[in-house]
């Protein structure tokens, strides 16, 4: 079966229609309608249902899915088992939020020098869907991410519960400096639902960033207040140069492992899982 049509049939069902397919794919709709209709031809059955909403699975379809999904991981796999550089036994793909990198990423890129030198590693960093397509695609082995959806075929493993925590600046004199400064970190859907029912204290922020250690160091340099990791902010709690707002609420922010089910047959993806815990423990 040609890879292209396996991944024309799974971005369809992914996007929910022959048009998104086609701009995602950057090929045209009729591109598409071919691919598809070529599949449908050599199966023997049909796998969409077109309407004005889009395009539904089929029952065949349905069926269909799981093996286009595992053609194209099997695919991705051979394709990065070839490229194994010299003295390295196999490759391992982890990508991670950005918020993550650092310190739980990094910790582990050296854990897996450490531990397991002969295991090479593609490290990826992206946004939650672009990394879960990459997962979905076969790019991936691996996604770390604090609120992953729940895909068939894949399985997701708790790594850490952290805390997020109210922390402001202090001057050297130990006053506070710049705490009245909030600024909005956005840690996602579930911390801005917990977030507005908490609390409306802090007034209307004057900043808002994407990207949580971007914020603490804005607020490292200039002053302010906000919610970070405490596992990050930590070190800086210990310095005196941040201290924990008494009495603010808490909330918790897990992380999780997301692979290919059929992964848990591989021993190099079991050991890259083993030091994602090691290093959080």
């Amino acid at each position: 079966m040609d890879i292209d049509r396996a991944r024309t049939f799974l971005e369809i069902v992914h996007s929910g229609s022959f048009l998104k397919a086609a701009d995602r794919l950057h090929v045209t709709q009729t591109t598409v309608s071919a691919r598809i209709r070529t599949l449908e031809d050599v199966l023997g059955r049909q796998l969409f249902i077109r309407n004005r909403n889009g395009a539904q699975l089929t029952s065949a379809g349905r069926e269909f899915e799981r093996y286009a999904q595992s053609f194209v991981q099997i695919w991705e796999r051979a394709r990065h088992q070839l490229a194994i550089p010299s003295g390295r036994t196999s490759v391992v793909a982890l990508g991670g939020e950005l918020s993550l990198w650092n310190p739980l990423l990094l910790d582990w890129l050296v854990w897996m020098k450490d531990q397991k030198p002969e295991i090479a590693i593609h490290a990826n960093v992206g946004v939650p869907d672009q990394l879960l397509e990459q997962l979905r695609t076969g790019v991936l082995d691996i996604a770390v991410l604090y609120a992953p959806k729940l895909l068939p075929g894949f399985r997701v493993e708790l790594l850490v519960e952290e805390q997020l925590v109210l922390v402001r600046t202090r001057s050297r004199d130990g006053e506070t400096a710049g705490g009245e400064d909030y600024i909005h970190v956005d840690w996602g859907p579930s911390f801005a639902a917990q977030h507005d029912a908490g609390s409306n204290s802090f007034g209307e922020p004057g900043l808002f960033v994407g990207l949580g250690p971007l914020g603490l160091s804005y607020i490292l340099r200039v002053g302010g207040m906000g919610y970070f990791r405490r596992g990050t902010a930590a070190p800086h709690i210990e310095s005196g140069e941040l201290e924990i707002v008494d009495g603010a609420p808490e909330f918790t922010y897990p992380a999780y492992a997301v692979y290919p089910e059929a992964s848990q047959a591989r021993a190099d993806i079991q050991e890259a899982l083993r030091g994602l815990k090691q290093v959080v423990a």
